[in-house]
């Protein structure tokens, strides 16, 4: 079994912003433990390129993890995994690489576009396999309460790919709302900057298809449409309503996630969106969608109102200038390829991705990914952050499965009710100024049955998935 005394936790806890910590993680050095493993963890990746190919380098990085095979749609977007796996299986069709490797492999990661989620990981999950899945967990709510029950039914081991929950800057707001160190939450405000949708039909025309694409592979469970160079692969299908979750289902399961962790949140009672419709093709932008939840013991009230905006959409001016002053100077991040940068501030405006937490004593600002900072300054000037160290958001969930001390945070059991709140903001948005009542333990809503045709979705045929 892995050593409980691991270089890498030593590590982080060494560091002080969290913010390295968090996107450095894909290259912690292989020789990650003190004693080698009793077992090997036998792995396949769905996914060879972007978020996939930073996935296959975190998990891989633990010794006792072999990588086994790698299922691309895309043959062109492997060659780092051969250079780098020159043993590994390559197939195009996931559903080969399930068929043919099922008794071969013990773990898999889902790092596709949000549409495929749910159908691969699904497909291994009845197979018994152990998923680390991409966020969102999938692309609409009924999908995701499905992946949640096989998780338990199964008793398998999960993680969704929401690595900054693992890192020390989150650990340490989520401390800090359950401290009291605020008081009782009245409020919480969180947005991002980013802008994934469009407006308008995509362009009427029909490209050649790359050699190394399998288009009808690409498509999965969506209808079938002409290939259009750039318009979906490889990097705008967030935008698309068919593939992508838009701007609050790529950012929103991260940064609702402090605030549903801190609050210790259920799923909400009412979501509102007052912001634009999405075209029947496309995802919106500067969307606001109000989201109302039950309170819990770290609530001021009965309920607690939680307000996403993305885009140029931000919250009120008087809220906004509770945190004036609590943007960092410089903020380390990792970019879709798995490469960290560094990104320089001014030090006078509120983050461009983050949280405002507003409780009856006082303000957290929570941005991503920076330490959080207490509000008035006069009253915290003498506040000393939470010493929690960071752990590897990877590492945790692979020594689960082989008995070491690692242990998945984020869990389906988690992070699934997570994803179904963040994707309401999903079907809210088709339905502005109308404020939709949620019944979760039904999957439905209560006073609009309009929207329920959006919980679940038609897969294409032969696309079908036996239980979903």
């Amino acid at each position: 079994m892995p050593s409980p005394q691991l270089p890498r936790r030593t590590f982080l806890k060494t560091l002080g912003t969290g913010a390295a910590a968090g996107v450095a993680f894909p290259y912690f050095a292989r020789t990650a433990h003190a004693a080698a493993p009793s077992k090997v963890l036998r792995h396949a990746s769905f996914g060879a390129s972007g978020m996939a190919w930073s996935d296959i380098q975190a998990i891989a990085a633990n010794e006792f993890v072999k990588l086994v095979a790698v299922a691309d749609v895309d043959l062109g977007k492997v060659a780092e995994v051969k250079a780098r796996f020159p043993d590994v299986r390559i197939y195009q069709d996931w559903r080969q690489l399930l068929d043919k490797e099922a008794n071969n492999i013990d773990s898999v990661n889902v790092s596709v576009p949000d549409h495929m989620h749910a159908p691969i990981g699904y497909s291994a999950m009845q197979l018994g396999k152990h998923v680390y899945g991409q966020k969102p967990l999938a692309h609409n709510i009924y999908e995701t309460r499905k992946l949640t029950e096989i998780a338990r039914e199964k008793k398998l081991i999960t993680q969704m790919g929401i690595q900054i929950h693992s890192m020390k800057v989150y650990r340490q707001a989520v401390a800090i709302v359950q401290s009291g160190a605020i008081g009782k939450v009245k409020e919480v405000h969180t947005w991002s900057n980013k802008k994934w949708g469009d407006v308008g039909a995509p362009p009427d025309r029909k490209d050649p298809i790359p050699s190394s694409l399998d288009w009808n592979l690409w498509l999965g469970n969506a209808a079938e449409r002409p290939f259009v160079t750039g318009h979906y692969h490889p990097g705008n299908w967030r935008k698309r309503l068919d593939f992508g979750t838009g701007t609050f289902g790529d950012m929103g399961c991260h940064i609702f996630d402090p605030v549903f962790d801190a609050l210790a949140l259920t799923a909400p009672i009412s979501v509102r969106s007052e912001g634009p419709a999405p075209d029947q093709w496309n995802w919106a932008v500067n969307a606001v969608i109000r989201y109302v939840f039950p309170g819990t013991k770290f609530t001021a009230g009965n309920t607690v109102p939680v307000t996403w905006y993305d885009g140029d959409a931000r919250p009120p001016a008087e809220i906004r200038a509770l945190i004036a002053a609590a943007r960092p100077a410089e903020v380390t991040q990792v970019d879709d390829a798995g490469k960290v940068v560094k990104k320089k501030r001014a030090a006078s405006a509120e983050p461009d991705q983050g949280s405002i937490i507003i409780g009856t004593e006082g303000v957290l600002s929570v941005p991503h990914i920076a330490p959080p900072k207490l509000f008035p300054e006069v009253k915290f000037k003498d506040y000393k952050l939470p010493d929690i160290a960071g752990t590897n958001h990877w590492a945790d969930w692979a020594e689960a499965i082989v008995g070491g001390p690692g242990k998945p945070s984020a869990h389906f059991g988690y992070s699934g009710p997570l994803t179904e709140s963040v994707l309401l903001g999903s079907v809210a948005v088709r339905f502005p100024q109308t404020t939709l009542q949620w019944n979760a333990a039904k999957l439905s809503f209560d006073n609009e049955q309009a929207a329920n045709a959006y919980v679940r979705r038609t897969y294409r045929k032969g696309f079908e998935v036996a239980g979903l």
